[in-house]
């Protein structure tokens, strides 16, 4: 009952029917205008053209494919539909705005380690980290140190001792909060700091955190937190609303960074159970890299920040650090849909294509662009161990469907696909040939690859690659290979609303 009430009284319950309210009076008035008998030649034609401009887009041909079948087939809903939200074309607000906080960025990231000079890399790995530095501007380090932890709870004391730590700053940014122990917890100590004169800065986005009350980012500057929600979710029927902070970064002093899967709410710690067991991962980074992610959340900051606020000061931040390292090199990057660079997308791909032995991925969703799919068939087919752990128990039906829509493919080229059968798989990792890693925030579909902010960590011969390597293996042990056979029992029917789902993943 309690949780009901929660749901009705949520802001979302209010905001999503205003919304689609507002989109029915839309295309109620396009209705009105358009299908008369002398206008609907010109919807007719308009609905060609503007296919035609959608064709000939630089977009992912899966995305192309989706809008062209929604417009020709329905044109009074799918040509304001289109116009409205279906450009990808990124706010001006929040164009300008991270733009801005980018140019800010300029010259703070210089690279430390030029990867191509270093002999210890083998050749392929080098092109992943050369992308990251040469293409994208994310410098490659050494003198860094990680800690891999394998789920929430193992993660979160660890967590919390940092936190307590802090002697000057701590930086959080994070996709969901959700009030419960998980969140009292830090809250508690967040507000001890700021007692003993800790500098407390948070971000979190609006939508991922729509359960907190609305001002609640008031309550937080009132005691000290200068708190900012990203995007704020507003009733209204506007492309804005695509674009999320999916990042999980935690800055403390810049000593210590922390990313991952993990976000604020009980379930990622698994305290309490909504889909079985909580499998999720996360990094600790001591050392010269910890300064990338200190960077990437002041950017963010310069953006949300009101322009009455005071400039983001970077060089206050950088305070200097520890340079022990574990021999390794490490090379944190981010991603923005402000511009036309898909760098988590491209990461992962060069993870793929550039695997010899094997390359294992840990992710919640698997719905593919047809680039990546055919860089997993291709890797499979060319003799690389193809692996991929995808949950059991879903916590969206629909989009758990689209996921196995996709393994029939896969798993007839010999990509082998696993589900995890205790429960729900929010991981987001790749680790490949025992010498390189990625954790991060990034899941594999279309919404991380082209719609929200994410952020990562790619990692080479560090102590904790092996490390990831036996967490996926481990959870293999308990988890169900899905076979061919497994896929040609499916019902009919299913297979049915799987093909159909499949022509419209990018609009979901």
């Amino acid at each position: 009952m309690r949780r009901i009430l929660k749901i009705l009284t949520s802001r979302l319950f209010i905001v999503a029917p205003l919304v689609l309210i507002q989109f029915a009076f839309i295309v109620m008035l396009f209705y009105s205008v358009a299908y008369t008998e002398k206008l609907l030649p010109f919807l007719s034609l308009a609905a060609i053209l503007l296919c035609v401009c959608v064709i000939n887009r630089e977009e992912d041909p899966a995305y192309k494919i989706a809008w062209v079948i929604v417009i020709l087939a329905a044109p009074v809903i799918g040509i304001p539909l289109y116009l409205l939200a279906g450009n990808r074309h990124v706010p001006k607000k929040l164009y300008n705005g991270t733009i801005q906080a980018n140019a800010e960025m300029d010259g703070l990231l210089k690279r430390s380690v030029d990867v191509d000079q270093c002999e210890d890399i083998e050749t392929g790995k080098k092109k992943i980290f050369h992308y990251g530095s040469k293409v994208v501007g994310f410098p490659v380090y050494q003198n860094t140190m990680s800690e891999y932890y394998a789920s929430g709870e193992e993660w979160f004391p660890h967590y919390l001792e940092a936190l307590k730590s802090a002697k000057h700053f701590i930086f959080i940014e994070t996709f969901i909060i959700v009030q419960g122990t998980m969140w009292d917890e830090v809250f508690d100590i967040l507000e001890e700091k700021i007692k003993e004169g800790v500098e407390v800065k948070l971000i979190y986005d609006d939508f991922g955190s729509i359960t907190l009350p609305q001002h609640y980012s008031r309550r937080l500057r009132y005691m000290g937190i200068e708190a900012h929600r990203f995007n704020h979710v507003r009733a209204k029927f506007i492309i804005q609303m695509n674009n999320r902070d999916h990042r999980k970064i935690t800055v403390i002093d810049n000593q210590i960074a922390f990313t991952g899967g993990v976000n604020m709410a009980d379930e990622y710690v698994n305290r309490i159970k909504r889909y079985g067991y909580w499998k999720d991962s996360a990094i600790k980074i001591t050392g010269e890299a910890v300064w990338t992610f200190t960077v990437m959340f002041m950017g963010m900051l310069s953006y949300v920040r009101s322009s009455n606020e005071p400039i983001v000061d970077y060089e206050r931040y950088h305070l200097p650090v520890n340079g022990k390292g574990d021999g390794g090199y490490y090379q944190p990057w981010s991603d923005t849909p402000t511009d036309r660079e898909s760098v988590a997308l491209n990461m992962h791909l060069n993870m793929v294509k550039h695997a010899k032995e094997y390359v294992y991925i840990d992710t919640p969703y698997l719905i593919l662009n047809e680039t990546m799919k055919q860089e997993l068939i291709l890797a499979a087919k060319s003799g690389v161990d193809v692996r991929i752990l995808t949950p059991h128990i879903p916590d969206k039906k629909l989009v758990f469907q689209i996921t196995r829509g996709f393994y029939k493919p896969l798993v007839k080229a010999g990509v082998k696909i696993y589900e995890f059968t205790p429960g729900f798989n929010h991981t987001k990792n790749f680790v490949s040939d025992d010498s390189i890693a990625i954790v991060g925030s990034a899941n594999m579909d279309y919404r991380s690859y082209f719609l929200h902010f994410e952020n990562g960590c790619t990692m080479y011969k560090t102590s904790e690659i092996l490390k990831i390597k036996q967490n996926f293996l481990d959870a293999l042990e308990v988890s169900k290979q899905i076979t061919e056979e497994d896929i040609d029992k499916t019902f009919v029917l299913v297979k049915v609303i799987r093909a159909v789902l499949n022509l419209f993943i990018p609009l979901l």
